[in-house]
């Protein structure tokens, strides 16, 4: 028998977009663990540039930043040449970009008499430019990466990309449609592109986070002075049966099973990663 490891993922080079922030970072972290050369791409060069040296120096491995932005063709294109350059043909893909907007978020949870008179505090009172900015970044900011970088997969007649959704996805959440519009659409896009890709060697999987406090969600889920939990926190606490939020390194497991070998018949699925919170039928 077979003594499964993740020694498959030595020396492959992996590219994440939205590496520089807290989930990506942790997911950088693991795979620099399992010897994957990584690339953190982030709109922001030196935000990117200071988590490469921190996991780099960490782990002795090879991880650069590279400077991106998911909604732009060229852009990516270039960090694409950057990324062959300093590490070589990509083999694995983390589409980890994507957030939230207050622009893009209703006041109130749900409509009813009394706030017929304040529409701004309602869906009707959305920004349309929050809206489509928050959609185009994680749905577009999926769709446009996965075109370049998987195309060295092609060549290679293998790969492996992992798209980051959200609970959401599953069960939309109140206050945040573009958000939740745009997780279901990658949920669906991923199933799509695995059966589009399953020929030629290509994998793609999704895993959905549950409930982890980032600077995405932050102004959602807590008071900004004194850090205390919003009522909408503590519904989300009171209805994930683990009692918790998740931590950043609790999906790393699942990011290592989905793209090392351990997973090679597996494809077109969206793994929950939430405590049990869509196992729960609140009562």
């Amino acid at each position: 028998m077979t003594r499964y490891a993740f020694e498959d993922l030595k020396d492959k080079v992996c590219v994440i977009t939205g590496g520089a922030g807290v989930i990506g970072s942790s997911m950088a972290e693991v795979l620099a663990g399992a010897g994957v050369k990584v690339a953190i791409l982030d709109l922001v060069k030196e935000k990117a540039d200071e988590v490469a040296k921190t996991i780099s120096e960490k782990f002795s491995a090879e991880v650069i930043g590279v400077e991106a932005n998911v909604l732009d063709k060229e852009s990516l294109k270039k960090a694409h040449d950057e990324v062959k350059e300093k590490l070589g043909a990509v083999n694995l893909l983390i589409n980890g970009a994507g957030g939230n907007s207050p622009k893009a978020t209703t006041q109130v949870e749900r409509m009813n008499k009394g706030n017929l008179d304040k529409l701004e505090e309602t869906f009707y009172g959305l920004s349309m430019d929050g809206f489509d900015h928050v959609f185009a970044l994680n749905f577009t900011g999926t769709l446009l990466p996965t075109m370049q970088f998987t195309k060295d997969m092609l060549e290679a007649g293998e790969g492996a990309v992992l798209n980051i959704s959200s609970m959401n996805a599953f069960k939309p959440l109140t206050k945040i449609p573009a958000y939740s519009a745009a997780k279901a659409s990658v949920n669906n896009f991923t199933e799509w592109l695995s059966v589009h890709l399953a020929e030629v060697g290509i994998r793609v999987n999704g895993v959905a986070p549950g409930f982890f406090l980032t600077n995405q969600n932050r102004f959602l889920l807590t008071d900004e002075e004194t850090g205390e939990l919003k009522p909408r926190g503590n519904t989300i606490i009171q209805n994930t049966p683990m009692g918790k939020f998740g931590k950043p390194e609790d999906l790393q497991g699942t990011v290592l099973f989905l793209l090392s070998d351990m997973s090679q018949f597996i494809t077109g699925v969206t793994i929950p990663v939430d405590g049990g919170f869509n196992a729960f039928g609140k009562v």
